[in-house]
């Protein structure tokens, strides 16, 4: 499984990329994978104002349903739009093309509370 070294993790398989003031955040390769074919994403709404831990999302599978949390606390500045016509970009390209939101923080020592890399790989082994 491809784990990127420059993201923080969560044990609910999310990543975060901060780019300045605001995360960067999707699933993992590990949860795409595991939920198989991604046919719909219910996104968040822009403006809103969540906490880390609040569902933001769900993501619907050929499988399953599953929630997206929010990694780290803040605001809603952007959401990927384009996943609401190809959300198979999550399986294609959960680390690019396939990000869900942008949350603009509002406590950045909240990064020091996901995990590492080699803590998330120990995680999926």
């Amino acid at each position: 499984m491809n784990v990127p070294a420059d993201l923080k993790y969560t044990k609910d398989h999310e990543w975060a990329r901060v780019e300045g003031a605001v995360a960067v955040v999707g699933i993992t390769e590990y949860a795409q994978s595991q939920l198989g074919d991604v046919v719909y994403i219910e996104l968040p709404k822009v403006g809103d104002v969540i906490s880390r831990g609040d569902v933001i999302g769900t993501i619907e599978a050929v499988k399953t349903v599953a929630d997206i949390y929010s990694p780290l606390s803040g605001e809603i500045v952007a959401v990927n739009a384009a996943l609401k016509d190809a959300s198979e970009l999550v399986n294609k390209d959960p680390f690019g093309e396939g990000w869900i939101t942008n949350i603009k923080l509002a406590d950045p020592a909240e990064l020091n509370t996901l995990l590492e890399p080699s803590d998330y790989e120990k995680l999926i082994s």
